[in-house]
């Protein structure tokens, strides 16, 4: 009994290691240019739905180019979580 409570536990502890280490191996995405990309491109980023898509497209038609990645946060509704968990997946170039 005790034997089979080992052989679980250890079964258990590899099965987490093995799902933590893919997640964290797993890539993150293609890069997506925030200046060129259209709706459907952009609700790809995590966090980002059609409404906040349609922001960003709006944004920029209405103030030109974005220069850096970190200017999506002058979207409406995108602040730093967003930027943060996306911030390796926006290109402006």
């Amino acid at each position: 009994m005790y034997r089979t409570k080992q052989l679980i536990a250890l079964c258990m502890a590899m099965a987490m290691i093995m799902i933590f280490a893919g997640s964290a191996m797993a890539e993150a995405g293609p890069k997506i240019n925030i200046n060129t990309a259209g709706v459907e491109e952009l609700v790809q980023l995590d966090r980002v739905g059609p409404k906040y898509a349609e922001r960003i497209v709006t944004y920029r038609t209405e103030n030109g180019p974005f220069t850096a990645p970190e200017d999506i946060m002058l979207v409406a509704g995108i602040g730093e979580k967003t930027f943060e968990v996306n911030k390796d997946r926006i290109a402006v170039k």
